[in-house]
């Protein structure tokens, strides 16, 4: 479905509808994908490569932590207005801008001559990775409706799904080829000609803006943009830095981000009665499908990240296993995540809600198989005890990430579909943060009990944890289904924009 705009006082714009698909809609979601998978690769990828980057650099414990955390913080920060201002003035042009950003910061990254220069670099990715992800989901939303929609969707599920499980077995193999000491650098050097290449198709095939005036300035809501901006990160600072900052105090930034949404919230309700454009439509989260698939993103990827997480610090700190090795041992789970969220894309708009919940709950059964994994069969030989319950939960994740995806956004105009998809991938984001800090914490307190001489029984507890955060968001989904609520159809377009 694409959008028209037409302007009802000077200067300024709405929307109305018209079904016309677009005939180059499957190369353009397929440049797409492309750019988001290494954008969301970037994630994990960087995990197998710390080692060489602290030999390398001579990095600081801090300095790796930054590395990894200061990529999630950036990224979540500008998801929502780099999504709203696509939304506004263009999402082929944000998404352009976010993709020549993040190939020229990858290149920054692979050339740093010092950590600080690494830091800065990462920062700098992680804010295009921001900007360029939202437009994904808004493009998905403005080529594709009806069935062909739930398939697109399925798609990038696949793609969220493969880049986070499949990234450190792409980094082990980068550093195998290239070498411990310049590995790391080809580890971000890998995303320029990708980068360059997608530049290139989506000038050619993406869809522009279909309207003569853009956006009002005003529209844009820097106030509230700076609002919701210092609540993401004063949320997100305590989380992702978990283990760097010691002590209770740090807490204390939940509070004060618990404030700065409270005052965002309040200037979005004045915003819309004064009849201006806010950065998130308030209106949203009374979709009961939009804020229960939220709710159930959020606590999917807290335990869904941080899966990872501890199985590569067991596998190769505990094991003893290669960068390469420990990719592999995880593979499994992203097979099955590729099969799983191909099922869902196609099964979506017949199952519903159903899907996602019994995926939830194949997630449970493999995590709860892998646990018994590492108490049956403990030693190198782990990998092979964990391959049946990792294609379990992967299939799993890929029956919850994308048709959740789909019927989250399934309500929501396709003119909002930046904002809408930019506070979805934030609460991701969140999640992650969340999981990793709680997982982290439980699995690095169980190794300093026992003196680092057991890694099995601080990756069981670790686990468990992780699979308290997924039975969390299948509560959600259940309680859902047993409501009654009946799925739309994905090509549904939801209340029209005002």
């Amino acid at each position: 479905m694409a959008t028209t705009w037409v302007a009802p006082e000077e200067g300024c714009a709405t929307v109305t509808e018209r079904d016309e698909p677009d005939p180059r809609r499957w190369k353009a979601l397929a440049v797409c994908l492309i750019a988001g998978f290494i954008t969301l690769l970037d994630v994990s990828i960087v995990n197998v490569a710390l080692p060489s980057i602290r030999e390398g650099l001579g990095a600081s414990e801090s300095d790796i932590q930054w590395v990894l955390s200061g990529y999630a913080l950036t990224f979540g920060l500008v998801l929502v207005p780099a999504g709203r201002i696509g939304d506004a003035r263009g999402r082929r042009m944000m998404f352009m801008t976010g993709l020549a950003l993040f190939t020229g910061a990858s290149a920054l990254c692979g050339a740093a001559q010092t950590s600080l220069w690494l830091v800065l670099a990462r920062l700098l990715q992680g804010i295009a990775g921001g900007i360029l992800t939202p437009q994904v989901s808004a493009l998905i939303q403005q080529m594709f409706s009806g069935r062909e929609r739930g398939r697109a969707f399925g798609m990038f599920g696949t793609v969220i799904g493969i880049s986070t499980a499949v990234g450190p077995l792409l980094g082990g193999l980068i550093i195998k080829v290239f070498g411990a000491d310049e590995g790391w650098r080809w580890v971000f050097y890998v995303n320029l000609p990708i980068g360059i290449v997608a530049l290139v198709l989506a000038r050619r095939l993406l869809p522009g803006p279909d309207h003569e005036n853009r956006a009002c300035l005003r529209d844009l809501d820097p106030i509230g943009v700076l609002l919701l901006g210092s609540g993401v990160l004063l949320l997100l600072l305590p989380l992702v830095e978990a283990r760097q900052w010691e002590g209770p105090a740090k807490w204390l930034l939940v509070p004060i981000a618990a404030a700065f949404f409270g005052a965002f919230v309040w200037w979005e309700i004045r915003q819309g009665r004064r009849g201006r454009m806010p950065v998130v439509d308030l209106a949203l989260f009374k979709v009961r499908s939009y804020t229960l698939g939220l709710l159930v993103m959020l606590f999917y990827f807290a335990g869904f990240t941080s899966i990872f997480f501890v199985f590569t610090l067991y596998l190769q700190s505990g094991l003893g296993y290669s960068a390469l090795l420990a990719g592999l041992a995880i593979t499994p789970f992203a097979l099955g995540s590729a099969v799983g969220a191909s099922i869902g894309g196609r099964l979506v708009n017949r199952f519903g809600h159903a899907l996602v919940t019994g995926g939830l709950l194949m997630v449970v059964v493999g995590l709860v198989g892998a646990i018994v994994a590492v108490d049956e069969v403990p030693g190198h030989r782990v990998g092979w005890a964990m391959v049946a319950p990792l294609v379990c939960a992967g299939l799993g994740s890929g029956l919850v990430i994308s048709p959740n995806q789909t019927l989250t956004l399934a309500e929501v105009p396709p003119v909002q579909g930046g904002a809408a998809g930019g506070v979805l991938q934030t609460g991701q984001r969140i999640g992650s943060a969340m999981g990793i800090a709680a997982v982290g914490s439980v699995f690095f307190s169980r190794l300093a009990a026992d003196q680092g001489r057991d890694w099995a029984g601080p990756l069981r507890h670790g686990l468990m944890v992780s699979v308290g955060f997924v039975l969390a968001a299948f509560v959600v989904a259940f309680l859902d289904l047993r409501k009654g609520r009946t799925s739309m159809p994905p090509g549904h377009a939801g209340p029209r924009a005002r």
